[in-house]
């Protein structure tokens, strides 16, 4: 889930992992690929993930760091 402005991918808000909903307490990086766009966020006590939005096929990765 996110927070969309002026584009979709603006600001995660939330994730599922493991079945579980999970808050992103803090984006703690982004950047910009020509594929889409990249968050790495820390959610809790969960840990930190990175998150990759494919603008192609709209849809997001999740990847456990």
């Amino acid at each position: 889930m996110c927070r969309s402005e002026y584009q979709y991918e603006q600001t995660p808000t939330a994730l599922v992992w493991d079945g579980k909903r999970l808050e992103i307490d803090a984006i703690l990086a982004e950047w910009r690929s020509p594929q889409g766009k990249s968050f790495r966020v820390q959610a809790g006590d969960a840990g930190i993930f990175d998150l990759f939005y494919d603008a192609a096929s709209s849809s997001w990765e999740i990847s456990p760091l």
